[in-house]
């Protein structure tokens, strides 16, 4: 079976939902970098089509959630975990990596919506979600079932 990572932010979670549900205190102190801001990752909604999409990819590959945490946020990793048990508890069940260095993960695909934190080095395809290419999930659905029938 081949390996399928997939990031969160901006691919699976909505990062600007989060925005909303945030107090004018703490976007007023984190104004700088609000993904500092303790919380924030919990708070975001899924993107359209995204946890079904998961879902149904989890039975297609072995499949990851590869996802960096910022530094400089003490609670982002577990926030991060806390989203996915809401949401994806079954199928990422102890599937998930944090990590700022993706490319040492070896895998045959990558959805990310990003080229930072080692995605430009990984080994195997970039699904660069977001783009013109992979707009949505139905795109990202359509490829990989080509790709593996």
């Amino acid at each position: 079976m081949k390996i399928l990572y997939v990031d969160m932010d901006g691919v699976l979670v909505d990062p600007n939902s989060a925005l909303t549900k945030l107090s004018s205190e703490i976007k007023e102190k984190y104004k700088n970098n609000i993904y500092d801001a303790p919380g924030f990752f919990a708070l975001m909604d899924p993107l359209p089509d995204a946890i079904d999409s998961y879902k149904y990819l989890c039975k297609k590959f072995d499949t990851y959630i590869l996802t960096a945490a910022p530094w400089n946020n003490p609670t982002a990793a577990n926030d991060k975990i806390d989203w996915i048990q809401k949401y994806l508890n079954e199928e990422a069940y102890k599937r998930v990596i944090i990590s700022h260095n993706k490319n040492l993960n070896s895998g045959d695909y990558i959805i990310d919506d990003k080229l930072r934190n080692g995605v430009d080095k990984f080994k195997g395809t970039h699904i660069h979600f977001g783009t013109e290419i992979y707009p949505d999930w139905k795109s990202v659905i359509s490829f990989l079932d080509k790709e593996i029938s």
